[in-house]
């Protein structure tokens, strides 16, 4: 199991979640809203200095995934967002070593 993390402008969220759900065997995904600030190669140091204090608005998208579907969804996701511009966002891939569904008691695979 792997837990899929996104960071993506906002007024991306909603063209990555159509393409997300349109894949077979999707699990669902959690959303929260996020402020944050990254480095991006060629600025100066005063900009990264006024950076530290304007915080940008930033969608989290987090997905808990069996390995097979990691690189499906990578895809989707780098698909639908990339503009090729700064800002298009991150997307990073950690394992999660146990999962438990509180309602029925499963472990592992069988919680998702």
């Amino acid at each position: 199991m792997n837990m899929i993390l996104a960071f993506l402008p906002p007024y991306r969220l909603e063209r990555v979640a159509l393409r997300l759900h349109a894949l077979p065997g999707f699990p669902g995904m959690t959303v929260s809203e996020a402020r944050g600030h990254g480095h991006e190669k060629g600025q100066d140091d005063q900009d990264s200095r006024s950076e530290m204090t304007d915080y940008t608005p930033t969608v989290r998208i987090e997905i808990v995934v069996a390995d097979d579907l990691v690189e499906p969804i990578m895809s989707t996701i780098y698909e639908a967002a990339h503009t090729g511009e700064r800002g298009d966002g991150k997307v990073f891939v950690l394992p999660v070593s146990d999962a438990l569904r509180i309602k029925t008691g499963q472990r592992g695979a069988d919680a998702m």
